[in-house]
């Protein structure tokens, strides 16, 4: 199997824990619990090769962040096939954590206090980037960022934008071949988004990252990915060329 990404049949179920209102409802679920069963993901089947830049779009509650966490081992399937990188991601195996990288819009790998020069030594030291590897990346990507003033700055003192870039240059230094994005240009005002795209599109072609991007934003998908897939209530329901969609859908986008 030559493909960075695979999936076959890949399925995800919760079980919720489920009460009436008010303290009857809080009463009667000590002697009676009630438990429904939610499907994140169904039957879902995906193959991504090296190099490829894929959009992942979906309504709220669609399964996305639920097929990233699969992907990246935060959790594990409930049943079918699942392969990253040639490892079963839930197994989180030192060698397999160090080839891949998540940047989550909503979540931050950062810490506030800190500057961002610092948090990268931090990173450093975790992944054991040689200094070689980590002055060249980090020269790099600063200067493809064009972030070099932000980098001895206190993180909590940056912009949203400003600290997505940090968020960026933590996730390359140590060279993964994967990167997962979710939702990196959320709450960015357009031209901060704009130029967030440039740099993915960039490291993608410099690089040769495979990357895996989700957003509500259609020209983030449009500008950056020329293959998306569609999933809904759990299922793929599109896998294909991106401009084909959004022309038959007739998205409008900025």
């Amino acid at each position: 199997m030559n493909h960075i990404i695979y999936t076959k049949n890949l399925c995800k179920e919760y079980r919720r824990f489920e009460k009436e209102p008010g303290l009857k409802g809080s009463i009667k679920s000590l002697f009676n619990r009630k438990y429904v069963t939610k499907t994140a993901v169904s039957g879902f089947d995906l193959s991504i090769d090296r190099g490829e830049f894929v959009g992942l779009i979906g309504p709220n509650g669609a399964g996305k962040t639920t097929l990233i966490k699969m992907l990246t081992g935060i959790i594990a399937p409930g049943a079918g096939e699942i392969s990253v990188l040639g490892y079963y991601p839930n197994k989180l195996e030192n060698a397999f954590k160090k080839q891949y990288a998540v940047v989550m819009g909503q979540k931050s790998q950062l810490i506030y206090d800190m500057t961002a020069a610092d948090t990268f030594l931090l990173f450093k030291e975790m992944y054991e980037i040689p200094e070689e590897t980590y002055q060249r990346n980090l020269a790099k990507f600063a200067e493809l960022f064009n972030a070099k003033e932000y980098l001895h700055m206190q993180v909590r003192t940056l912009s949203l934008g400003e600290r997505m870039k940090m968020e960026l240059i933590t996730a390359l230094l140590h060279d993964p071949k994967v990167l997962f994005l979710d939702e990196p240009t959320i709450g960015l005002d357009a031209p901060s988004r704009r130029q967030i795209r440039s740099f993915l599109k960039e490291v993608n072609a410099i690089s040769g990252t495979t990357i895996l991007l989700t957003s509500h934003y259609m020209e983030d998908v449009r500008s950056l990915c020329p293959r998306c897939v569609v999933i809904n209530s759990g299922r793929k329901v599109y896998d294909g060329d991106t401009e084909a969609l959004l022309s038959s859908s007739g998205i409008q986008y900025e």
